[in-house]
């Protein structure tokens, strides 16, 4: 009996001791100039959405620290529909692009719902265009991974085609990282395997370029205001941009027997001067009236990341960390 309870005083002891499982904790913080937004934490990392607009991610980044995410508060768009503000952080539109359907205003609340750690925004229906948006945002209780779930709703009287378009604003001063398909020579590969996607201002002669034969690099510069945009067919599932020394990678899903817009491209990006935005895209879908399309990002932060300025140093880089966000 003393041994027995000997036994179970240790245990108890010990169960004192460890530390408490880590959580998500949701808490209520202003954020960029808006007041009431809801915040998720882990300890490691946080996001911000706000209540009076979207749905938005609008901060993104280590806990304690700068967000991973750029803020354009003074650009603005005014369309037939009324004003559309890109306000930063990460949105969800619908592709193809076209005006003035994709600049519909989402400048009123939204709707919010938590359940357990995921946090649910749901924007009421585009006026007009008659498309409901929402975003599901679940983090992890430990680390820094994020899996965001993007759904566009019909609730027109019509069908409609489209695709789930997720756009991240980035902050300035950084490199977007494209992976390319894997290289081979010609003698064991003469089928085509890399759709790259030029639009009218695309110009591959300008520096902020580098396309090498595993990464395309795309620069943002402060001083280069010329627009620039390229997409892929991207297979291999991951888009990252490099700051500083912090490297944010998204990952999404590519289906090889589905069509995408934009020649089909399923990973975009988009820069001017210091604004510069990491695109992937859904399938593209035809909805019938109350019929939904979704389209799944999963997100990661790593610190202390240096791409140096060579292919290889990038290579180098990313080898070890490419392997801690495959799909689980």
């Amino acid at each position: 009996m003393k041994q027995r309870s000997a036994m179970l005083a240790a245990v108890g002891a010990l169960l004192a001791a460890a530390p408490a499982r880590a959580q998500v904790k949701l808490d209520k913080v202003p954020c960029l100039g808006h007041p009431d937004c809801d915040r998720l934490s882990n300890g490691t990392v946080d996001l911000v959405a706000p209540n009076a607009l979207g749905p938005r991610i609008i901060r993104y980044g280590f806990a304690g620290q700068d967000s991973v995410f750029g803020e354009t508060a003074e650009v603005s768009a005014t369309t037939e529909l009324g004003e559309w503000k890109p306000v930063g952080g990460h949105r969800l539109w619908h592709a193809p692009e076209g005006m003035p359907r994709s600049y519909s205003p989402d400048n009123a609340p939204v709707e919010r719902e938590l359940s357990g750690s995921t946090l649910r925004l749901r924007q009421a229906v585009e006026p007009r265009v008659g498309i409901q948006k929402e975003i599901a945002v679940d983090l992890d209780p430990t680390g820094t991974h994020v899996t965001v779930r993007h759904s566009l709703t019909n609730r027109s009287l019509w069908p409609v085609e489209l695709a789930p378009w997720a756009m991240t604003i980035m902050s300035g001063g950084g490199t977007v990282i494209l992976p390319q398909e894997p290289y081979v020579d010609q003698p064991h590969q003469l089928l085509p395997a890399r759709p790259l996607v030029l639009w009218s201002y695309t110009d591959l002669t300008d520096p902020r370029y580098a396309i090498g034969a595993k990464y395309i690099r795309v620069r943002v510069m402060a001083d280069r205001g010329e627009p620039q945009k390229i997409g892929i067919g991207n297979r291999q599932g991951w888009a990252a941009y490099h700051r500083g020394r912090t490297l944010f990678l998204k990952r999404f899903p590519y289906d090889e027997a589905a069509r995408y817009t934009d020649f089909g491209s399923n990973c975009e990006t988009y820069v001017r001067s210091s604004f510069v935005e990491l695109e992937s895209l859904g399938p593209l879908k035809r909805l019938e009236p109350g019929a939904s399309a979704e389209h799944v990002e999963q997100w990661y932060l790593f610190e202390g990341v240096d791409i140096g300025s060579t292919e290889a140093a990038l290579e180098a880089a990313l080898k070890p960390l490419l392997p801690q966000t495959m799909p689980r």
